[in-house]
């Protein structure tokens, strides 16, 4: 393994180091304590560990199955997820050309100046930042096994052996596993993988199991096993441990974290309570507890969360869970699992003083909580700092709050555990809101069966088929209630019907929703069970453009659900290859959103076409304004899923500063199946779609897997030259666009269909605009020279500019930097600080055009949310604005 410190300091690769190839996790065992007041999560993690032959894992049929990996959505600044790692869906949000040339150039000088440090001040501070280790660890050898684990920005106080066979249940509960050897290291190795091996058929008698083992004393002797941990990796030995086969299989790390770990995200929500949630990318959860981070390395887990008890946990997890007390504290417990096997970067976590969204929101609660608050930031912008405590939120309200959550379990331990009926859940009518009920989920038997390992799959069950709308919940902070319940609650069951009328059976049984901190990075990010969703996707309520406010929110919904098939119950096997979830959410969010709106054919191919002249020209700016070496969405070509003997690797450029703002794993991945759509008929790409699910759920991917199955089904494609080496060279293995997608990119023969008007007609609709015609004139109106105070005036007062969803006020406000349209800086501040994961560029046009009001502006904006922005984010704005 390679040495920590011969990573160079100004490597933009992600390194992988758990020996995957050598030994598996199967299970984790998580018990944690929120500590708000320090701002760390304590705790153990129990590893249930399987041998392998250490054979290098290359050819795609000695592929683990199991579940893909958290999907990416990059579109809103940064990239968490699987936008870098594969892991949570984080979405990231479209800019224009002038402020993405500004932070590649100020990016450029920034890593310049970077480079100035020299080698050894970098490995001195390494050494001296992350390096820790047992005080025995210098007497194990290089010849003894070790177990190596990604890790970093965590404090491990111990690692130990347990013993399971110590536990006097196990041999009633595990007849097969005879007690012979009691105690010996062959019987507890016997035993565990008994355990492992269950059929998926006793699941529930697996996870006692599991926990029966987690709470283990340690091993007879006393001893803990010897540990060190550099800056990415926690590496373990039992001294005389040869071999994978003679290491322990059942381990537990003691451990905290620290509260700038990158896996968690520490701050305030909208209403300026505590919270905390995991952060995704780029290094998922290897900051949140030791784990194998490679896609390849397929576990199960169980989670037990104690936080206080006016807090809410949410989890990726497959039940919806009842708190219960912890004893005499003021904490509660929450326990959730998963059956399916996925990557330990799908693990999700949010800790917060959050309400469900529900139908019957009282009006009267949710203004006077907005009077007090003021989206958490008017106090802030006006003369005083004005933070209200938790007191000054809740007082007078009386039993308003239990209202907020009519009928949930949430607020308290003592009830019954039973979920499966629970009233919290929505099952909405579709009828009332007008969407046709066609079951949609019946397709002619194609003789495809399940191909993945053993579990409990949703693909299997009749019942699954036909549940068009899976139970689903939606959290908030107090403030937003209103606007979510406008929004994502009123949407969420319509797309959620949609995606199954597209794509059939949902691959997780149950969704949560939550609109995280106004710092989160991203638009949003998918994982299973439960979706991120950031405010700015939210209807910005203005009156009488209610309905044209939710297309944002729509399509993001959309974009997320669909990461449920693309990126989740089938995840790319090579994190370089987020296209493989990237590309498939975003080319399916359109299709998911037109059906979710209901909207005829016509109607239809002119949405469609006007997003894909968007995308192009973001895409556009992108491949001008970028390093090429970023622009390719197979970097590592023909080496692409190889990783090394012991199973090990690197992420290229998952750390590079300029990856996390960019698209074109979003964009090009959108066109090339646009593209291949246009080969064989949008309707025919669908249906293969069903069928690639069908075959390749619960399993991992490599780009050739889709295209080779697409040219088998289609093979008048390949007699046309269009082959696997010819889509590698022009779409995945090179930068830039290819010239084929021009003829792509908008269809003629919608145009000019529409009514027809009388040349006298006195009325022209040009005020009854979408908001995606709304970007479009403004990006036109951004590439004048000139334009005049009173014409801004008149574009703001025709369009309420103001009061138009984030896509739309973003474009608005790069008008009013540009022609420093005074009047509206207002909006550019209230941009700034309630839609942070879009207003990166924003700073960087402030900046660029030498104003020193508008520098002021931008200077002011950082200084009040600099506290809550995301890390990555922040050290971005702060070398362009400090």
């Amino acid at each position: 393994m390679e040495p920590d410190g011969d990573l160079n300091p100004d490597t933009d690769d992600l390194p992988l180091r758990a020996n995957t190839n050598h030994i598996l996790v199967r299970h984790y065992v998580v018990d944690l304590t929120v500590h708000f007041d320090r701002k760390v999560i304590s705790g153990s993690v129990v590893l249930f560990l399987e041998p392998r032959s250490g054979v290098r894992i290359e050819d795609e049929d000695e592929l683990e199955p199991g579940a893909g990996a958290r999907a990416g959505n990059k579109e809103a600044g940064g990239s968490q997820g699987a936008s870098v790692c594969g892991s949570q869906d984080v979405d990231t949000v479209d800019y224009d050309t002038d402020g993405f040339r500004e932070i590649t150039t100020r990016m450029e000088m920034f890593d310049a100046r970077r480079r100035d440090v020299t080698q050894s001040q970098a490995q001195a501070a390494a050494e001296s930042k992350y390096i820790q280790s047992s005080h025995l660890w210098e007497t194990t050898s290089d010849d003894d096994f070790t177990l190596v684990l990604d890790c970093c920005d965590l404090d491990v106080s111990k690692v130990e052996e347990m013993d399971v066979t110590s536990v006097s249940a196990m041999s009633s509960l595990l007849p097969e596993v005879t007690s012979e050897r009691s105690g010996s290291v062959n019987s507890q190795a016997a035993f565990i993988q008994s355990v492992i091996s269950m059929p998926s058929s006793r699941w529930r008698q697996k996870h006692q199991l599991f926990s029966l083992c987690s709470r283990a004393p340690g091993a007879q002797d006393g001893t803990s096993l010897h540990f060190q941990r550099d800056r990415w990796s926690l590496q373990v030995r039992k001294k005389g441990a040869a071999s994978p086969q003679e290491f322990p299989r059942a381990v537990r790390i003691c451990y905290e974290t620290r509260p700038t770990g990158g896996s968690v995200r520490w701050t305030k929500d909208q209403d300026s309570r505590v919270c905390v949630y995991t952060a995704g990318s780029p290094i998922n959860n290897r900051a949140l507890f030791p784990c194998q981070e490679p896609p390849v390395a397929m576990s199960t887990w169980q989670a037990t969360v104690r936080a206080p008890s006016e807090c809410v946990v949410l989890m990726s997890g497959e039940e919806q869970t009842v708190p219960i007390e912890d004893g005499d504290t003021r904490f509660l417990v929450w326990h959730y699992y998963v059956t399916m096997p996925m990557p330990a970067s799908t693990f999700t976590l949010a800790v917060g003083h959050w309400c469900q969204v529900t139908a019957e929101i009282p009006l009267a609660l949710e203004r006077q909580v907005r009077d007090r608050t003021d989206f958490g930031k008017t106090a802030k912008l006006g003369s005083g700092p004005g933070e209200w405590t938790e007191a000054d939120l809740t007082s007078g309200l009386g039993s308003s709050i239990s209202e907020v959550v009519k009928g949930s379990t949430l607020n308290t331990g003592s009830r019954d555990q039973t979920t499966r009926s629970d009233p919290t859940f929505c099952c909405s009518s579709l009828e009332d809101g007008g969407l046709s009920v066609t079951d949609y989920s019946g397709m002619v038997d194609d003789g495809i069966s399940c191909s993945h390992g053993d579990y409990p799959c949703r693909f299997t069950e009749q019942s699954a088929r036909s549940q068009r709308v899976i139970p689903h919940r939606v959290f908030g902070p107090v403030c937003l209630l209103q606007e979510a319940q406008i929004g994502v609650l009123k949407l969420l069951p319509r797309c959620l019907a949609a995606a199954h009328t597209v794509l059939g059976v949902h691959p997780f049984p149950r969704l949560d929703v939550l609109i995280v901190p106004a710092g989160f990075s991203s638009l949003g990010m998918a994982s299973p069970h439960i979706i991120f969703l950031s405010q700015s996707v939210l209807c910005a309520g203005s009156p009488g453009s209610v309905e044209n406010s939710l297309s944002l929110c729509g399509s993001r919904i959309c974009h997320e659900i669909a990461h449920s098939w693309f990126g989740l119950v089938i995840g790319a096997r090579d994190w370089t290859e987020e296209w493989i979830s990237e590309g498939f959410a975003t080319y399916l969010e359109d299709i998911i959103w037109a059906q979710a709106q209901q909207l005829s054919l016509q109607e239809t191919a002119e949405q469609s076409d006007l997003k894909a002249l968007l995308r192009w020209r973001r895409l556009s700016d992108e491949s001008q304004n970028s390093e090429e070496a970023l622009q390719i969405l197979r970097p590592n070509m023909e080496n692409t899923g190889q990783v090394s003997e012991s199973g090990s690797s690197t992420v290229k450029h998952a750390l590079n500063p300029d990856k996390t703002f960019m698209q074109v794993h979003y964009l090009k991945g959108y066109f090339l199946l646009r593209f291949l759509a246009n080969q064989v008929g949008e309707q025919q790409f669908i249906d293969f779609f069903r069928l690639f699910v069908k075959k390749y759920h619960g399993q991992l991917i490599l780009s050739q897997d889709f295209l080779r199955m697409l040219l088998i089904t289609f093979p008048d494609m390949e007699r046309n030259g269009l082959t696997l080496g010819a889509i590698y060279a022009d779409w995945l293995d090179r930068p830039g666009i290819p010239k084929v997608v021009k003829w792509i990119l908008l269809s003629q023969s919608h145009q000019g269909k529409g009514r027809k008007r009388k040349r006298i007609e006195p009325k022209v609709n040009y005020k009854e605009m979408t908001s995606e015609q709304l970007v479009m004139l403004l990006e036109l109106l951004l590439e004048e020279e000139e334009f005049s105070v009173a014409a801004m005036s008149v574009l703001q007062r025709t369009y309420n500019l103001q009061h138009q969803d984030a896509e739309v006020r973003h474009r608005w406000c790069e008008l009013v930097v540009k022609h420093a349209y005074t009047q509206a800086y207002r909006d550019v501040q209230h941009f700034l600080v309630h839609d942070q994961a879009m207003g990166v560029y924003l700073y960087g046009e402030l900046m660029v055009q030498e104003n020193s009001t508008q520098q002021a502006l931008a200077r002011r904006c950082l200084l009040l949310v600099q506290g809550e922005m995301d890390q990555s984010a922040r050290r971005v704005v702060e070398e362009m604005v400090l």
